[in-house]
């Protein structure tokens, strides 16, 4: 959401369009998840602790939302990119707004996985891959 309130002044206009239309459907996507978030934090006691497993185990990969690179630089320079560094600590005030609400707590910063955006990856994305290629790979000649 924060993302794309600042690509709104983007000095591209595909991209300053593209997130003006796309602003309406992440504010839902962001109420949505907010909303299921306090049920299942102030739900039963299985799903409060559920739900904190799940922010305590996926947290660490939060980090990689604010990586930038030598070409992001050049875009911010430009005026066309969002200097991430300066959405973090608002991102980082909703969710513990919505945190916090919901009567969970606010996983520690302690490690952050990092190296996406340098192609370097866990494990587990070879799968996921795998799976994605599937079909590109048995039928290589297909036209979609």
């Amino acid at each position: 959401f924060c993302l794309y309130e600042e690509l709104v002044k983007s000095k591209d206009e595909t991209i300053a369009a593209i997130s003006a239309k796309a602003i309406k459907e992440v504010k839902y996507h962001l109420k949505f998840a907010s909303d299921w978030t306090l049920r299942l934090g102030d739900g039963t006691e299985e799903s409060h602790q559920r739900i904190q497993k799940s922010f305590d185990d996926i947290w660490m990969y939060t980090g990689e939302l604010f990586e930038m690179n030598e070409v992001d630089a050049l875009l911010i320079k430009e005026g066309i990119a969002v200097d991430l560094n300066t959405l973090k600590t608002r991102w980082k005030k909703i969710i513990t707004e919505v945190l916090l609400e919901a009567t969970l707590t606010v996983p520690t910063d302690a490690y952050m996985q990092t190296g996406s955006r340098k192609g370097v990856h866990t494990e587990s994305l070879g799968y996921i891959l795998a799976e994605m290629q599937y079909l590109q790979l048995a039928y290589p000649d297909a036209k979609w």
